[in-house]
């Protein structure tokens, strides 16, 4: 019964009407606000072994940041993170977050290809690739299609097959194993196809990034359609940014 009461206390109530406007109860971290306050920058940027934190203006870089929140716990005045769990981009820029600045993640309409719209905006079928990962994101997006999140309403799906796909959901930081299977699995899709690169390790490498086991030559390839940062990446975060990229414009 405690069990129970804690789950419903960190999660609230498990179906989710409308995944647009939900809130996210308990312990999760999402888009980080920073403060102007002072500090020591040799201590702010050595904090995080992925060197995420950054100083002269003090920034932080979600596509490196693990969300572990040291840098919170130890700077609570500087950093915090907000339960904004929309950090959805599709430029790399973007998620680099500097000090006095409150932004909302938002897709730049002007770098999303028409055919995305025209093709996509009922119907999208993806091929989730592990290329590395360690599982973690690849939970969560099982969780996507759950009945709590229902992903499948949107008719936003995943598929066995990349030869019945609409594009790759890229997770891990893509090791020298994966980057043949990868380039195979993204040249059977036919075109037009998006890329998604979801969580840390699949968008900047994480603490695998100076490995010398990963192979990231593939992005340097391919225009990427949309960054979803976490470690993991939340479902919420996914589906939105996901229905950010397809839905209809004007």
């Amino acid at each position: 019964m405690l069990d129970n009461l804690k789950i419903l206390f960190h999660q609230g109530k498990q179906y989710i009407p409308d995944v647009t406007t939900a809130g996210v109860p308990g312990i999760f971290r999402g888009r980080p606000v920073i403060s102007t306050e002072n500090i020591p920058e040799a201590e702010w940027t050595a904090l995080c072994p992925t060197g995420a934190l950054s100083a002269s203006p003090a920034g932080i870089d979600l596509g490196k940041c693990t969300f572990c929140g040291e840098c919170a716990r130890i700077f609570p005045g500087k950093i915090r993170f907000t339960a904004d769990y929309k950090m959805a981009v599709n430029e790399r820029d973007k998620l680099v977050i500097r000090e006095a600045d409150d932004p909302v993640l938002q897709l730049n309409p002007e770098r999303i290809r028409k055919e995305i719209s025209s093709f996509f905006s009922g119907s999208l079928k993806l091929r989730q690739v592990s290329a590395g990962g360690d599982n973690s994101c690849e939970m969560e997006l099982n969780a996507c299609g759950n009945v709590n999140f229902d992903m499948g309403r949107f008719g936003i799906e995943f598929v066995a097959s990349p030869r019945h796909a609409d594009g790759i959901v890229i997770t891990g930081p893509i090791t020298e194993n994966m980057a043949k299977p990868l380039q195979i699995c993204y040249d059977a899709i036919p075109e037009p196809k998006i890329i998604i690169l979801a969580g840390t390790d699949a968008i900047s490498g994480g603490i695998f990034a100076d490995s010398p086991a990963i192979n990231r030559s593939f992005l340097e390839r391919y225009t990427v359609d949309l960054y979803i940062p976490g470690n993991p990446i939340h479902p919420l975060s996914f589906i939105n940014g996901v229905l950010e990229l397809i839905r209809k414009r004007k």
